[in-house]
């Protein structure tokens, strides 16, 4: 097997987030259910900003602030995501330039707008979205570079990349490049309200071992094996995939492999401010201990570090170099 060019290549939908901190009357007032993620139209998308406040704009999307995490840790990292060629989609493509990853899809020149999520952060720190996926839904088979991909130690994968006919092909046509060229490929649930949609084929992807590695929260898990018994959930998830990872907020995480099981604690913080990012931060300091071998107990432990950080701000990426915090806690040399 060649050299990898990248450690982590992330494939998502590029969106631009719009995060304003608000209260659960805003929610009641535009029908929103508190902690989901809820796909809009254009024209919602128009009501709900015209109702926020203040806000903070910065380029997201689940698989995009996972690859700024593990550029942070100094890892190598490239992207894959559709935006517009419009003014909100030349500011994504800048941004996630500047956090040091390779981004190279080609924007879309007609069609929707960039897309973007509108995100409500209520006093609790829990966070609402409601994405317009816009031009990320454009995402083809055709933007996916066979030598890119086999370039790449690990192939990561939203589970919102599901809700999108043409994105669902390319995800597959990236496991299945990634795999000929003997990488391994990584899935995050994305949320349980997605896992609500494709239960089924997530599960079928598991077992195919279309993904080696699938990342989900308890929610996730619960809602997949459609079970409120946490133990039931976790050992039917050993069973279907070949690495399986649960965050479980403040108790850490799990990582479970055939009968394995370990465990990491959670990083302790000061103050809960917003939860946007926390499980993509995770994964990035997850993927980033896999590709460095430091064993699944550290990995967890890097991604509770990343997580961490980036629950204690505003925003889904990091204000600090992860690298850095994981050097002085002894979790990278």
């Amino acid at each position: 097997m060649a050299d990898a060019k990248y450690d982590v290549l992330g494939i998502g939908n590029a969106i631009f987030d719009v995060l304003v901190q608000t209260d659960e009357g805003f929610l009641a007032r535009h029908g929103m259910t508190k902690g989901s993620m809820q796909l809009i139209d254009e024209a919602r998308a128009t009501a709900i900003y015209g109702d926020m406040g203040v806000a903070t704009e910065m380029s997201g999307g689940s698989a995009a602030n996972t690859i700024v995490g593990v550029g942070s840790l100094g890892a190598r990292a490239a992207y894959v995501g559709k935006v517009k060629d419009d003014q909100i989609g030349k500011l994504y493509v800048h941004d996630i330039r500047a956090a040091g990853v390779a981004f190279d899809t080609a924007p879309a020149r007609t069609g929707p707008a960039t897309g973007c999520s509108y995100i409500l952060v209520t006093p609790d720190g829990e966070r609402t979205m409601n994405t317009y996926l816009g031009a990320a839904q454009d995402l083809t088979p055709d933007d996916i570079d066979p030598n890119q991909i086999a370039a790449a130690s690990i192939i990561y994968l939203e589970g919102y990349l599901w809700d999108p006919k043409n994105a669902k092909d390319a995800f597959v046509k990236a496991a299945d490049i990634a795999h000929g060229a003997g990488r391994q490929v990584a899935l995050t649930l994305s949320d349980s309200f997605c896992v609500d949609r494709y239960r089924d084929e997530f599960v079928d992807l598991m077992r195919k071992g279309v993904v080696d590695l699938v990342f989900a929260n308890e929610s996730e898990l619960h809602s997949l094996y459609q079970t409120s018994d946490f133990d039931t959930a976790l050992k039917q998830f050993g069973k279907d995939t070949k690495l399986g990872v649960v965050t479980r907020s403040e108790k850490g995480c799990v990582v479970i492999s055939g009968d394995s099981v370990v465990s990491a604690p959670a990083s302790p913080i000061d103050r809960l401010v917003d939860t946007t990012g926390a499980g993509d931060l995770f994964a990035a300091g997850f993927l980033v201990g896999l590709v460095r071998n430091v064993g699944h107990e550290n990995a967890g432990r890097l991604g509770a570090l990343a997580a961490a950080e980036v629950i204690q701000h505003i925003g889904a990426r990091p204000l600090v170099s992860l690298q850095d915090l994981a050097k002085q806690q002894g979790l990278l040399v």
